[in-house]
């Protein structure tokens, strides 16, 4: 047992997880300190603003660069990682202002078109979210692609400790929804500006732009805009949806106790799913590349991390509303009834996180992006019989959720399938 343990501590794969996770769990123990005082500062109806305003921040949020950023783990030399950054960085820049432009002549139509009165004021902060993003995630690969595990984990816990005790402190004087919206804006803005600053060889990056060189990166990559960026678009459309349509059908407070429950529900998810996945990804595309086996490592992962959420999310499911109740205030014992229904689908979405970042690697992303549009269609379609047959707002989410637990398993074994096929078609030609 030792010796297995001293085997489980040298393995690299491992060292590096808990390395990325370590970052994770103080960025998430710190929210969990921090959230108590904000849910009672605050209340629901805050929440519930800043959970729409969310619902269309993380809709454009992994697309803020086409998703030209994962490629950056890609390449076998830096030069060509390189190009991918700038072409990733002119991208958001230019998305960000094609949006301020729309923002500004059609402003009032997306109002009234998505019933956001709520957050009408705000809605021009959205460019600045894009350009926030694409310098966060375009950081982040890099940081990856080089094993900074270190890095990615120190800049999400400054990241944290600062915005959510801003939020804390802010609150006591001024518990507005507009707080919770501004701070929130400048997290992923904050979280690059940690990392870049932390970035080893930063004089090795030239800024100098060769269009030809960008033109043939955008070609050669360009299934992540064509196939990635549709998927991610759709994925961020799917997790908003029900805060939108609550907040229309129930209003502010409904959608804030959906928007908490999801929160505290993501916290597994980002504390050890992200890790496994950040480091997941490079390893296997080495695996890939190398012509190993990886069904066996696609597997292996999705078993770990099955073990590791059966128990948090098991609790949740069986003492939700208690939980609840005690933690964030009684208020919030309606958010925990949700909660039961959100962990079915929280903890499938835990587990799939291997077979995401496996979809880019054996280049089957166009497979994704039908699998998401159907799942997209599903799940509304799931919604809105909640909404319109039911009217009631619990029955919308455990159908929402209950549909995207079974769409989330089907993309396991849709990833070990066509993982299976490839394998076979390098084996044919290698002999």
């Amino acid at each position: 047992m030792k010796k297995r343990g001293k085997t489980l501590i040298k393995n690299k794969f491992i060292r590096n997880v808990v390395l990325l996770a370590s970052g994770t769990a103080g960025a998430q123990l710190i929210m969990i300190l921090a959230s108590p005082f904000i849910t009672r500062l605050y209340g629901a109806e805050a929440y519930g603003i800043l959970g729409a305003f969310n619902a269309m921040a993380n809709t454009i949020i992994p697309v803020a660069a086409l998703t030209y950023p994962i490629a950056i783990v890609l390449p076998k030399n830096d030069s060509e990682s390189k190009e991918i950054m700038k072409l990733s960085l002119i991208i958001s820049l230019l998305l960000s202002t094609v949006l301020l432009i729309i923002l500004m002549f059609f402003h009032e139509n997306i109002i009234n078109l998505f019933n956001l009165t709520d957050i009408s004021n705000y809605i021009f902060l959205l460019p600045l979210i894009i350009i926030f993003a694409g310098l966060m995630q375009t950081a982040k690969q890099w940081l990856i692609r080089k094993n900074e595990f270190s890095i990615n984990a120190k800049a999400a816990f400054y990241q944290s400790l600062i915005s959510n005790s801003g939020i804390v402190a802010i609150g006591f004087f001024y518990p507005l929804s507009s707080v919770l919206i501004l701070i929130t804006t400048f997290n992923n803005g904050l979280r690059a500006f940690i990392m870049f600053c932390a970035i080893k060889g930063k004089r090795e990056f030239k800024f100098s732009l060769n269009f030809n060189k960008l033109k043939y990166i955008a070609k050669k990559y360009y299934d992540f805009p064509v196939f990635r960026a549709p998927e991610s678009l759709l994925t961020g459309i799917s997790h908003g949806a029900p805060v939108l349509m609550l907040s229309a059908f129930f209003g502010p407070a409904s959608a804030g106790f959906y928007a908490i429950g999801r929160r505290v529900l993501t916290m597994p998810s980002q504390l050890i799913g992200e890790a496994v996945g950040d480091v997941f990804y490079p390893k296997i595309t080495s695996v890939y590349n190398e012509k190993q086996d990886i069904v066996k490592v696609i597997r292996k992962a999705t078993l770990v991390l099955s073990l590791l959420g059966i128990i948090p999310f098991g609790i949740v499911i069986i003492f939700g509303p208690s939980l609840f109740g005690l933690i964030f205030g009684e208020e919030w014992i309606r958010a925990g009834e949700y909660a039961r229904w959100i962990a079915l689908w929280a903890f499938t979405n835990f587990i799939n996180k291997p077979s995401g970042r496996t979809l880019a690697v054996i280049n089957a992303q166009r497979y994704h992006l039908m699998y998401t549009t159907f799942g997209l269609l599903i799940k509304i379609l799931a919604l809105a019989i909640g909404f319109y047959m039911f009217e009631n707002d619990e029955i919308a989410v455990a159908l929402f959720s209950i549909i995207g637990a079974f769409l989330n398993i089907g993309l396991i074994m849709m990833t070990i399938l066509l993982s299976k096929k490839k394998q076979l078609r390098v084996n044919k030609n290698i002999k």
